[in-house]
């Protein structure tokens, strides 16, 4: 095993959190079957061969959120870079008190205590 200096690839220095990757085969033969889209949290510091580097960060689904965090071992000249995921699911709202159809307010409902004219209350 051949160690760098500062244990990681002069390419793992322009890596930044945040960044996006789509790693497929050329970074790892474990991608080769399925790749994964990849949000870069950081570069971890262990050694490794020349070439190599360990990612710590969030495997992403096709809607854009993490659905694992991983510590992923590839050759960063094999990550592609992506700029998106397909755009974020709006998050809910809550239900500001209006009918969803029409867009008008919701009737309200009689209080459900019972009123002195009520027969019942005629004793």
């Amino acid at each position: 095993m051949n160690r760098r200096p500062g244990n990681q690839p002069p390419v793992g220095r322009q890596l930044r959190a945040g960044d996006l990757f789509e790693v497929t085969a050329a970074a790892s033969v474990q991608f080769t079957v399925r790749p994964i889209v990849f949000r870069l949290i950081r570069v971890l510091d262990w050694v490794t061969f020349d070439g190599w580097i360990w990612l710590d960060g969030y495997q992403l689904d096709a809607k854009g959120d993490a659905v694992a965090r991983r510590s992923i071992f590839v050759q960063p000249a094999g990550l592609r870079r992506l700029t998106e995921v397909s755009a974020p699911r709006p998050r809910r709202v809550p239900n500001s008190g209006r009918h969803a159809s029409t867009g008008t307010a919701r009737p309200v409902r009689p209080s459900a205590s019972r009123t002195a004219s009520s027969p019942r209350n005629e004793r």
